[in-house]
C-alpha cells in the first residue's frame, strides 16, 4: 500500500498532460504468448524436466496510460523425466496438459507512471504485472492424495516493444513468478494455509504479442486533451460577450425594421380600404391666345371668353381661376407682367362685359413658358381651371 500511495504521488507529477476520456469499449487488446516455466526451488522439481513448456492467451483494457486490468488463460503442459532421470517426454501417465491457470491481473506501466504520457506510447516500456488467479492440476493417477484446485497469485514484469504507424502492435519479454497460494501444492498433501512459498512456485519467461484494438478517438492508445490556460478561456469569453452584444444589437435593428414594415403595411391596408373616388376635370377647354407683347384681348378670342361666361352663368357655384403666361422671349420681368396683364383683361372682359361677379374670378401671372405647348405662339395664352372642382 505504502509503494502504490508513493507511485501514484510521483504520477500526479510526472502526467504535465489530460488524455481525452475514454468510453467502455476503448483501449482493449488481445494476445498471444508462448514460454517455458520450472520450478521456482530444487525441493519441488520432483519428476518435472527443468523447463516445461506453456502457452497464454490474453485479453485487457487500459483504464488510464498507466493502470489497467488483464485476464489470461495459461496452459501449462506435462513434461516429465523418464525412470531413470534422464530424458524427458511429452504427457507422462497419459496427460499431455499438466494444469491451466486463469488469472486476472492488475498493469500498471512504469514508463507512463515515472516519466508522464506523452501523446503516445514509447517504443520501449516497462509494465509490472501483478494479480491473482485460479489454477486446476490434471496430476491425479498417483499414489498420492493431491488437490486439484488451487489459488494462485502472479508478479511479472513486461518489457514492451511497441511497433507500428500508431503503435497498434506490441512485442513484449515477460519473466513473472506464479505462486500456489492454498489447495494444491505440488507434491505434498493438502495445503490450507494461504502463504507466498517459493516449494510452491513456478518461475516462467515467455515471450508475446499484443495488438490494441482502435478506439474512438481513431487511434489506438490514450489521445492527448487539449487544455486551455485562463487567458485563453478569458479571451474566448470576451469574443462570446462581444458576439452577443452584437447579435442583440442585429436583434433590436430587426425588431424596429419589422415595427416599421407592420406600420407601412397598416398605411396600404388602411389606403386599400378607402373608399374610391372618381376624379373628374377641373380645367376648361377654352383659352384665349394673344399676340407677341400684347395683353389686349382680340375679337377673334372674345367668343372663348363668352364660352366660360356662359359655364359659370350654367353653373352658378362655380369659381374660376384664370391664369396668364407668357412665351420665352424678351426679358424675365417684362414676361411675367405680360402675363398678369392678360390674365386680368380676361377677368375685367368677364366683369364688365358677361356681368360675372368679381369674387367669382381669381388671376395669377406665371411668366414666360415653353412647356404647355410645342407651338411657341400658342404658350401667350390665358388658361382657366374651375376651382370648385
Amino acid at each position: 500500500m505504502f509503494i502504490a500511495a508513493a507511485a501514484i504521488a510521483v504520477s500526479a507529477s510526472a502526467q504535465k498532460t489530460a488524455v481525452t476520456a475514454s468510453k467502455a469499449l476503448d483501449n482493449i487488446y488481445v494476445g498471444v504468448a508462448a514460454g517455458a516455466e520450472t520450478k521456482a526451488s530444487k525441493q519441488n522439481l520432483g519428476a518435472f524436466a527443468a523447463f516445461n513448456p506453456n502457452l497464454t492467451i490474453m485479453v485487457g483494457k487500459n483504464f488510464d496510460p498507466i493502470f489497467g486490468v488483464r485476464f489470461e488463460g495459461v496452459t501449462r503442459f506435462n513434461v516429465h523425466k523418464s525412470a531413470t532421470g534422464g530424458n524427458c517426454k511429452w504427457g507422462a501417465d497419459g496427460k499431455v496438459v499438466n494444469a491451466i491457470d486463469v488469472n486476472a491481473l492488475g498493469t500498471f506501466n512504469l514508463s507512463n507512471l515515472f516519466g508522464g504520457y506523452k501523446g503516445e506510447p514509447r517504443t520501449l516500456e516497462f509494465i509490472a504485472l501483478y494479480g491473482f488467479g485460479w489454477t486446476h492440476s490434471f496430476n491425479t493417477k498417483t499414489a498420492q492424495s493431491y488437490h486439484n484446485n488451487a489459488i494462485n497469485s502472479k508478479a511479472g514484469l513486461e518489457v514492451a516493444l511497441n511497433l507500428g504507424s500508431k503503435k497498434q502492435w506490441q512485442i513484449f519479454v515477460e519473466p513473472s513468478i506464479t505462486f500456489l497460494m492454498q489447495g494444491y501444492n505440488g507434491f505434498a498433501a493438502a495445503a490450507p494455509e494461504f502463504q507466498y512459498n517459493l516449494n510452491r512456485a513456478n518461475l516462467d519467461l515467455k515471450a508475446g504479442i499484443i495488438y490494441k484494438l482502435p478506439t474512438s478517438n481513431g487511434t489506438h492508445n490514450f489521445a492527448i486533451e487539449q487544455l486551455r490556460d485562463q487567458a485563453e478561456i478569458d479571451a474566448l469569453n470576451a469574443q462570446i460577450n462581444g458576439l452577443r452584444g452584437d447579435l442583440d444589437a442585429a436583434n433590436n435593428a430587426n425588431a424596429q425594421k419589422d415595427a416599421q414594415i407592420a406600420q407601412l403595411k397598416k398605411a396600404l391596408a388602411d389606403c386599400e380600404n378607402k373608399p374610391v373616388v372618381e376624379a373628374k376635370a377641373a380645367n376648361l377647354q377654352p383659352s384665349v391666345i394673344f399676340r407677341q407683347g400684347k395683353s389686349v384681348i382680340d375679337k377673334a378670342q372674345e367668343a372663348n371668353v363668352e364660352m366660360i361666361a356662359k359655364y359659370m352663368k350654367n353653373n352658378k357655384d362655380a369659381k374660376v381661376k384664370i391664369s396668364g403666361y407668357a412665351s420665352p422671349e424678351g426679358s424675365k420681368e417684362l414676361n411675367q407682367k405680360l402675363s398678369e396683364d392678360r390674365a386680368a383683361a380676361v377677368k375685367n372682359m368677364l366683369v364688365k362685359k358677361y356681368k360675372i361677379a368679381e369674387d367669382r374670378l381669381t388671376t395669377e401671372g406665371l411668366g414666360a413658358t415653353d412647356k404647355l405647348f410645342d407651338e411657341v405662339e400658342f404658350n401667350r395664352v390665358a388658361l382657366f381651371n374651375d376651382t370648385t372642382k
